[in-house]
């Protein structure tokens, strides 16, 4: 393999068309080609027999299946939750979690080696950043959990896919919008925008950007805090892009698109778990198209914070609901024994 290669999961189907024309190829093998990539989950070029020796020879020596190897894997207590450290082509890894829900089958997919948020209760914020991930790198990620549940003959294919792993997807936009382009392909994986949501930290021009290209990918946003102050202290690129910013930005996108925000709040004991926070972000998102992700603190090892009791995420739904009319669920809780719940990817084995 030379280092020039091209990684096969980078590509649209039509980029794909166009490669094999470069390189004096039928076209008319594109399908096939695509077949074996994502509806078949062929591994190595020779789980390809129906491809023409020809274009097998031409795809070894100038092309690559970016396979991501397992270097550990990892199930819960939950019985529902695996977690992948999968291995990258520079020996970084990323962490990869299948989790299952009642008649679905959900991936959380990274976007990056590390994170340059900073968020204060995120493992992979503490960790730091270290690269982007290509369009492929994500796109194989997806493509690991299809091969892992039909090797498990699981009665549910990859379903949803969320961009809540590591990394802030926003920041690496352009690999992150080709790779759902890639997954969302109708002869593929066919996972449509509807069934793709991204979290960001509040990336404002990122989500500017989602508004003007009217993206129907479901948006999540990091809210965490109802004061630019009480942000900035757990989320530093509030300072960057203060509330008032991101609203205005999150204003835009619902208006552009007609969609709602998911915004997610994480709940910490004594720090914004309260009757009076509660009240403090209904307020905030008063007139906005909007839906509240209630998700008790998962722990890591770089913040001393604790997760809100049951009773205090109750009430703060409650108050959401009956004050505000403001629609909110209490995020079930997946994998956390094993650190694959919300906040906790990366750590120390990911490096």
């Amino acid at each position: 393999m030379r280092a020039a290669s091209v990684n096969l999961y980078d590509l649209t189907r039509e980029e794909l068309r166009l490669r094999l024309v470069r390189w004096d190829l039928n076209p008319f093998h594109t399908a096939r080609l695509w077949n074996y990539l994502y509806l078949q989950l062929a591994d190595s070029f020779d789980a390809m027999p129906e491809l023409p020796a020809r274009v097998r020879a031409r795809l070894r020596a100038d092309a690559r299946l970016g396979v991501l190897p397992t270097a550990l894997a990892t199930d819960s207590c939950d019985g529902f939750t695996r977690k992948y450290l999968l291995t990258l082509a520079d020996s970084h890894r990323v962490e990869t979690v299948l989790m299952r829900f009642t008649g679905r089958v959900t991936a959380c997919l990274s976007s990056q080696v590390g994170c340059a948020m900073g968020c204060v209760f995120c493992a992979t914020g503490q960790m730091g950043y270290t690269r982007h991930l290509t369009p492929g790198e994500i796109v194989a990620q997806a493509v690991h959990v299809a091969r892992a549940l039909r090797a498990a003959r699981e009665p549910h294919r990859l379903r949803n896919v969320v961009l809540m792993g590591m990394g802030e997807p926003l920041h690496n936009y352009e690999a992150v919008m080709q790779a759902v382009d890639i997954l969302g392909d109708a002869a593929g994986l066919a996972l449509g925008a509807e069934r793709i949501t991204l979290s960001t930290v509040g990336v404002v021009p990122g989500i500017l950007r989602l508004a003007r290209e009217r993206r129907p990918v479901h948006l999540a946003v990091s809210l965490h805090a109802a004061t630019q102050a009480e942000r900035a202290a757990l989320v530093p690129a509030a300072k960057k892009w203060p509330l008032d910013e991101l609203l205005a930005a999150c204003r835009t996108y619902s208006e552009s698109t007609g969609r709602r925000i998911f915004y997610e709040w994480t709940l910490i004991e004594g720090q914004n778990d309260s009757a009076a926070q509660a009240r403090a972000v209904g307020r905030l998102l008063r007139g906005l198209p909007a839906q509240v992700n209630l998700i008790p603190l998962n722990p890591t090892a770089g913040y001393a914070g604790v997760p809100t009791r049951t009773e205090a995420a109750r009430n703060f739904q409650l108050i959401l609901k009956e004050e505000f009319q403001l629609p909110s669920t209490v995020r079930q809780r997946r994998g956390v024994d094993i650190g694959a719940g919300c906040g906790q990817l990366a750590g120390a084995a990911a490096s």
